[in-house]
């Protein structure tokens, strides 16, 4: 029987995924795209998975892509995952947009790229509505619940007002563990390469 005591275990809680949960990365995975990073499941079938890291800052602006915004606040692309980098994803909690994909409730991905636009010209700020993704994550049916058992996710749930808060995106990975509790709290305060502790 496993020590339950031992701190230093990094073991998932193996909890299922399903659309509108996060993925939080264990403490040590060193990985470009995941290392550190909260996934929003966008869905989790038995075909695969797809998901967006919510807390990997591209070093893009949405104005340099689409010149016709007149947005006055400069808008951030995060990195969205390996898969699909050439395409614009987007999550937000505009009930109203056609076509949009609802996610959870309160909060939906994609839609009517033009009603989103108007919307953003029309609007003085668009913080905490709309957030964009560069890419996506993407598992093959099976693999990620095979990560799951290997200890490099847990799946947990955090409220939209999280997600969708861009200032608190560097802090989400860390915040994220500690709303879990007990030994999850300890392994937020982890360095990402023990070795430099």
């Amino acid at each position: 029987m496993p020590n339950e005591t031992d701190i230093f275990k990094i073991e998932s809680n193996h909890v299922l995924p399903t659309r509108g949960k996060i993925l939080i990365s264990e403490p040590f995975l060193c990985d470009k795209f995941f290392g550190r990073s909260v996934v929003l499941m966008i869905d989790h079938t038995q075909e695969g998975s797809m998901g967006l890291v919510m807390n990997k800052l591209s070093p893009l602006l949405l104005t340099e892509i689409f010149d016709d915004l007149h947005c006055r606040e400069q808008i951030p692309i995060y990195w969205g995952g390996p898969l699909g980098t050439d395409t614009i994803f987007y999550v937000h909690t505009l009930q109203n947009i056609p076509h949009s994909f609802q996610v959870k409730k309160g909060l939906y991905m994609n839609g009517d790229f033009e009603a989103v636009k108007e919307y953003i010209n029309r609007e003085q700020s668009i913080e905490g509505k709309i957030r964009f993704f560069m890419g996506y994550s993407g598992w093959d049916s099976g693999q990620l619940l095979q990560e799951i058992k290997e200890n490099t996710w847990i799946v947990s749930q955090t409220d939209t007002g999280s997600l969708m808060d861009e200032k608190g995106s560097d802090n989400l990975w860390r915040s994220s563990m500690k709303e879990l509790g007990g030994k999850y709290r300890i392994w937020s305060r982890f360095p990402q390469t023990p070795s430099l502790n």
